[in-house]
């Protein structure tokens, strides 16, 4: 089977790009016999190019995707067109995106399947875009995609349901795949590996740490997390412990929090010397910091699945988790839950984590064994399987109407 892929998104260093590139390497070695038509708009990494079942199908484009397909933009209608015919011309059986910021429309015959993360947008849209503008484009753009789709997949049940209830999709019409660490997140015991990466990132070298890693954008509840923090600090409870917020400060075209949260954090002498700000870092470091942390905190008022949470678990670091959207469903055994619209929820699940030695040490071995449970490979078996059924069910069966929507 020629199986269309658009892997605009493929640069993209947020959680859709991640899933977009090991979902696809993980889909790639399986043993399926199937060619992987790749839709780009710049240059793949010459290893990928390089893979007998993978083609690489260029298309022209004013501006990349990853730059236009964000909250504070758009993307050319031209550039879309390009897109449009660049898929039109190749022989395809089926057509997949991995993530739905980044689709276009594809020809009518081809049954499409498309990845929805989340519905954290239309549940929040206040917390997601800055503007009017980009929340019209976004919702044409969602309407557009959902409408068109023969079949949606999303990463958990807590997502799906989201879907549902916010987007209006038909839950029979939604597949559920997986996310995973990626190869490489595993615990790192070297001290001196640990403090070098402290060091690059900006964070207190030997001081107990708590990090949050992802996005610094409102529906993260980083100031919720600020005000647990702060509160558990009033009760002396937590010693020396340092809280590390590490992730793009500019929100890489989205939403972000950061300037709301740098102002409150010096203008407060306490979270001033407490609480630390650190850019991207690279995977190497980021495995080295998920291992150094006490634990690593999900305040989101929701997630579609939580990719920071899983990776640290793969570190043996426990999660101090939000009780909403797929967190739980994650997480597991492997985390302390807090509201996360409540401030002494998160600061009693704080001081909980911080002050039971003998509970960390549990949730750290709960982590590495839920975490073996996640793999890229399982992820892209499942994924193929659900490329497959539709395929069965759309070219078997495609009626003059050009929709095989069941």
């Amino acid at each position: 089977m020629n199986i269309g892929i658009d892997a605009t998104c493929w640069w993209n260093n947020r959680g859709f790009g991640r899933f977009t590139r090991e979902l696809l390497t993980a889909l790639f070695k399986l043993p399926a016999g199937h060619t992987y038509h790749l839709v780009v708009d710049q240059p793949l990494p010459d290893a990928v190019c390089a893979l007998p079942n993978v083609r690489v199908v260029a298309a022209s484009a004013s501006r990349p995707t990853t730059e236009a397909a964000v909250a504070d933009s758009n993307r050319s209608p031209f550039d879309m067109l390009r897109l449009y015919r660049a898929v039109a011309a190749q022989p395809l059986d089926i057509m997949y995106f991995p993530a739905v910021y980044s689709w276009y429309p594809v020809p009518r015959r081809l049954p499409t399947m498309v990845t929805v993360m989340d519905a954290i947008a239309e549940h929040y849209p206040e917390l997601i875009f800055p503007n009017w503008r980009s929340r019209l484009f976004w919702t044409v753009k969602m309407k557009a995609a959902v409408w068109s789709s023969d079949r949606l997949m999303t990463l958990s049940r807590a997502a799906r349901d989201e879907i549902v209830e916010y987007i209006g999709a038909d839950a029979g019409r939604i597949d559920i795949t997986s996310c995973a660490p990626s190869p490489g997140f595993e615990r790192v015991g070297d001290a001196q590996r640990q403090r070098e990466a402290r060091q690059r990132a900006n964070l207190p070298l030997d001081k107990p740490l708590i990090i949050f890693v992802g996005g610094l954008a409102p529906h993260k509840n980083l100031h919720g997390l600020l005000d647990g923090f702060e509160q558990s600090l009033q009760s002396g409870a937590l010693g020396d412990v340092q809280l590390g917020l590490i992730g793009d400060f500019r929100g890489a075209g989205f939403h972000s929090n950061y300037g709301s949260l740098a102002e409150r954090v010096a203008a407060n002498p306490e979270l001033k010397e407490r609480v630390h700000f650190s850019n991207y870092v690279s995977d190497e470091d980021l495995v080295a910091l998920y291992s150094s942390a006490l634990a690593v905190a999900m305040p989101s008022y929701s997630e579609g699945f939580g990719l920071p949470a899983i990776e640290a678990m793969a570190c043996g670091t426990p999660v101090l988790s939000s009780d909403r959207g797929s967190l739980p469903e994650v997480v597991g055994d492997a985390g302390v839950y807090f509201d996360p619209f409540d401030a002494d929820s998160i600061a009693a699940a704080i001081t909980r984590m911080v002050t039971d030695r003998e509970l960390r040490d549990e949730l750290a071995n709960n982590a590495l064994a839920r975490a073996q449970t996640f793999t890229w490979e399982r992820a892209a078996r499942l994924t193929l399987g659900h490329l497959e059924a539709m395929a069965d069910r759309c070219l078997g069966g495609r009626g003059a109407q050009g929709s095989c929507h069941q």
